[in-house]
Formats: structure tokens, sequence, C-alpha cells
């Protein structure tokens, strides 16, 4: 949950907020969500060597947790703060609290997703607890999506930037609570022999295991696909569905007001920021179910084989969106929106079971362990396709002629559905096939364990590698 007050905003509200509360020019926002992202991205291998070459009394990760959960907080506010500067100023703002944010995001996350390892050994368990990882994860992202935009509207009525500061501060406090609370509720089991080794031997060993490749390569196409979907959902509730309801405009907006139960918490929210925070929750929702009927399926499904198909059927429930919906065509909206959500999700619980695995497969056919590279890896790139997918999304707003809070020409709403629709769901179809290269099925796993155990509980007496 902590995580995800983070990385929700950044998929859901940031671009919108830099673009219509915050002041800056759509095309401004294509490097503004490139350059701090890629740097970032760098801190996580970074953060993956620190993280193989210490241990505390505490633990090998979570005594991160403690460390960072106030600043992480800290830097929230600031991202989410609209000083009273000239536009230059304010861009440069924008750039600093960015890279910050970022850069205290990874100290903080790269030995959280690293703890699912040490957990526990077994892969089942692993599967079933990051199933509730997520289901939490998207429980932050359902807050997010409800508490920002409704609250910043009802708190900002005559300056809605202050509301979304105090909504996003909100939120922060929040994570900075959860970080602590998982400090002190988890427990390092397992422990792995770690060698020291030079960052090139770790690098050669990394790109040796074929499989942490495939993962690699599709978290990065996953998450450009993910981020300009996720980007782009405020502007189509706001332009292509609110500002083109038919001509009872005013009934509509009235019952989303009225009798939506998002619209009567809201108070005096508008009917456009009501309609925007409806539409998002109903994605967030629909990832909130897709968590619980992943661990369903996968007990009774191969997992791989999940992660394949959903991708694919991802990929034409987008194509049927853009081509079955018109503007202000609300219902349809939202009913192909909430099965493009559901259905893309279905992988996730997936994906972070799969990299414990690619590492201890790696560890098997080198030899030789690097798992704080390997998760430092996959989040460098998470951050690339982040960098490349936010970029994205600045170029296209320009591309299509999009300006910030006045009526979109036919031209600019066509991108918007596209890039809401088709255009993530290609990044998603190739996805799915990249996992036809993927291999490390349930079987396969529990088979090559068997033949070659790698971990062992902590209380076996195995001792760490001396620290250097």
């Amino acid at each position: 949950m902590a995580v995800n007050v983070v990385w929700s905003s950044m998929a859901l509200i940031l671009t919108f907020f830099y673009t219509d509360i915050y002041g800056l020019k759509a095309s401004d926002i294509a490097l503004l969500m490139l350059l701090p992202r890629l740097i970032d991205a760098f801190a996580d291998v970074a953060m993956g060597m620190i993280t193989d070459k210490h241990v505390t009394r505490m633990g090998r990760y979570r005594p991160y947790l403690l460390l960072f959960a106030v600043p992480f907080g800290l830097s929230v506010v600031l991202v989410y703060t609209t000083p009273d500067l000239a536009y230059n100023g304010k861009l440069l703002w924008a750039y600093a609290t960015y890279t910050l944010m970022m850069l205290v995001f990874t100290a903080v996350t790269i030995p959280y997703i690293s703890l699912i390892g040490v957990l526990t050994d077994d892969p089942q368990q692993r599967l079933s607890a990051n199933g509730y990882r997520l289901f939490f994860a998207k429980v932050a992202a359902f807050l997010v999506t409800i508490i920002v935009p409704l609250m910043a509207a009802h708190w900002g009525v005559n300056h809605l930037a202050r509301g979304y500061q105090i909504s996003m501060a909100l939120m922060a406090g929040m994570a900075t609570l959860l970080f602590l609370f998982c400090f002190f509720t988890t427990t390092e089991r397992v422990k792995h022999q770690v060698e020291e080794k030079p960052l090139s031997l770790q690098l050669r060993l990394l790109f040796k295991n074929d499989q942490w490749g495939v993962l690699a390569a599709v978290c990065v196409i996953a998450t450009i696909g993910y981020v300009i979907r996720g980007s782009m959902g405020a502007y189509y509730a706001k332009y292509f569905l609110y500002d083109n309801l038919p001509a009872n405009q005013g009934v509509v907006s009235q019952f989303l007001s009225t009798h939506s139960i998002l619209g009567k918490w809201a108070g005096n929210a508008t009917g456009d920021a009501v309609l925007l925070s409806n539409f998002l929750t109903t994605g967030v929702v629909a990832s909130i179910a897709a968590m619980v009927a992943s661990t369903w399926i996968t007990k009774r499904f191969c997992k791989v084989g999940l992660f394949r198909w959903s991708q694919i059927i991802t990929a034409v429930l987008s194509a049927i969106l853009f081509l079955v919906v018109k503007p202000g065509e609300v219902a349809p909206a939202f009913v192909l929106y909430f099965l493009v959500c559901f259905v893309v999700d279905l992988q996730a619980p997936v994906f972070w079971s799969a990299i414990a695995e690619a590492v201890d497969y790696g560890h098997v056919k080198s030899g030789k362990r690097v798992a704080g590279i390997s998760f430092g890896g996959i989040s460098f790139c998470q951050k690339m396709g982040m960098s490349l997918g936010g970029g994205a999304v600045g170029v296209l707003l320009t591309f299509y002629h999009y300006v910030p809070n006045e009526a979109q020409s036919a031209f600019t709403l066509t991108g918007i559905a596209l890039s809401l629709s088709a255009i993530p769901g290609v990044f998603h179809l190739v996805t799915g096939f990249l996992m036809f290269k993927y291999r490390i099925t349930d079987k396969y796993y529990n088979d090559l364990m068997r033949e070659h155990p790698v971990a062992v509980p902590a209380n076996a007496g195995i001792k760490e590698a001396p620290v250097a």
C-alpha cells in the first residue's frame, strides 16, 4: 500500500496534475516524465548492489523500510506542492522534487521487493503472498483515485493546487505509517550465501540468466503500456467522456454528484471531478478483483499460461474499447475499461513471484547467486518502462494538439482514445508473445529445486558471507 501511493499517483494522476493543475506545457511533460525516471533507473542497480553487500542484525532488507519511511512521505508532499514562481522556476521545482521522490522511492522499494525472497522459500507461498501484497497495492490505488481528485476538488474550491497538496499529504502520511508497520511486523526467515562479486561479474551472471532476461524485457514493454493507459485515464474521463455528454449533460452530472457513492462522499466536488474519480476507480476496482481472481486461478491452472493469454486478450479488449466507444458514451466506456483493467492485471502476482524463481534458476545454472542486482535490475527495467511510457504520454499529448482546460478538437479526442486503448494494447500483445519464451512453470521450478536446493531456513546454521 505504501509503495503504491507513489506508483498509483505516477501512473494515474501525476501527468494530469502537471498539465491541468500545476500548469506545465504538454511539450515539457515528455522530458520531465523521462529524465528523473531514467536517472532513478540506474539508482535501482546501485541499491540492489548495496543490499547484496550489507546485512545488519535487523536483516538485509528490513532496515531500509525504517530508514526511508519519513523521507518517502516528505518527498511525495513536495512533488504535489505548487510554488508561486515564474514558469521556468516551477519547471525547475518539478524536476528537482520529482527526481528526489524517485530516488527515495528506489531506496525503499528495492529492499521491499527483495523481501519476498527471504520471507519464505516455498514458491506457492511466494505466489500467495504476492497475491495479498498486490491486492493491498490496488487498495492503495483505489484510495488514491478516490481521495485525490475528489478531495482536491472539495478542499481546493478556490485553489485546486492546494487541494491536491492536502490530498497527497494525507496519502503520504498513510504511506509513512505503513512502511513502519511493514518493518515491525516482518521477519527474514531465509538466508542465502552471498559472495563478494565485482559488478562486471554480477552483470555477466545476470545476462547469462535467459529467463531473467525474458522477465526484464516483459517488464519494460508491459510497463510502457500500463503507464500510457493509466496516465491517459484522467484525460479520457474529463475530455472524451464528460465534455462530450449529450444534451442531458446536466442531468448526468447531477446524477454522478448526488447518487454515486463517490459523489455523495465528495460533497461539493464538480461533475467532471466526480466522473474522473469514478472512471479511475473503476479501473482500480477491476485490478483489485484481478488480484483475487489470479490467486484462485493459479491454484488450478498454469500461472505462465495465465500470464501469456491475459496479455493477448488485453490487446483484443483494448481494440474493442477504441472501436466501440464514441465520445460521451459513458456506460460502454466504463464496462470495457473495467474488463481491460481486470484482464491485464491477472498476471501481476505471477510476475513478481517469477522474479524470485528466476533468481534461483540463475543460481542453479551458474552456481553463483546475484539476488540484489537481479531485483534491482527488474526495478531498473520497470523505471525504464515508466520513463519511456511517461515520455510517450507527453509526445502523444503534443502530437495530438492537446490544450489543457479547453474543449478538444476531434483529432485530439481520437488521440486520447487511442492512447487509452489501442496504443497500450499493442505493448501488451508483444508482452504476451514474449512470455512464450519463459518456461519456469511450477513443475519445472519444483523439479529444479529438488535436484539443486539453493536456500535454507535462517535457523539452519549457514552463515552469511563476511560483510564488506
